[in-house]
């Protein structure tokens, strides 16, 4: 079984984030609960992201570890490009080939942004609690996906 989710910040307080890339660089510890609302299967992801800088500016997020689904373990990783925004508060969140998949803006430590796939709309929530904790939660709808990925990051070191 896996760990719980840990909890919210007790006051509920949101923390703002003047720069975003400033902020997120560096080593984050990642656990993710992914649930299927259609089946009730539930899985997890335990694993690091590294958001590291790139050349022409911004930052490239590396997250790798271990998935779990109904049992079964195995390796997963993903790539993405945090482009500078048009703020420092801000960034442009694409895929690793480019394609874009989302803003981001942390200024006021909370941000909700959508991302159609197909038929299918992902609509991500982040909440930044302090200056070592983020979260996202990721709702997917549509007729191929009906999930919710909820996922903790803690800054290491």
């Amino acid at each position: 079984m896996h760990a719980p989710l840990p909890s919210p910040s007790p006051t509920g307080e949101l923390w703002p984030v003047p720069d975003v890339l400033a902020h997120l660089a560096g080593r984050w510890r990642v656990h993710r609960i992914v649930r299927d609302l259609a089946s009730g299967d539930e899985g997890w992801f335990e694993g690091t992201t590294v958001f590291s800088p790139l050349d022409e500016g911004g930052l490239l997020h590396e997250e790798s570890g271990t998935f779990t689904w109904q049992g079964v373990s195995r390796p997963a990783e993903r790539t993405l490009r945090f482009l500078p925004g048009s703020s420092p508060g801000t960034a442009d969140v694409r895929f690793a080939d480019g394609r874009p998949f989302h803003d981001l803006d942390l200024a006021s430590g909370h941000h909700v942004a959508d991302h159609p796939c197909a038929a299918d709309l992902y609509r991500g929530e982040f909440t930044v609690r302090d200056a070592d904790h983020w979260r996202t939660v990721w709702r997917v709808g549509g007729p191929a996906k009906d999930l919710v990925l909820s996922t903790e990051y803690e800054r290491v070191g």
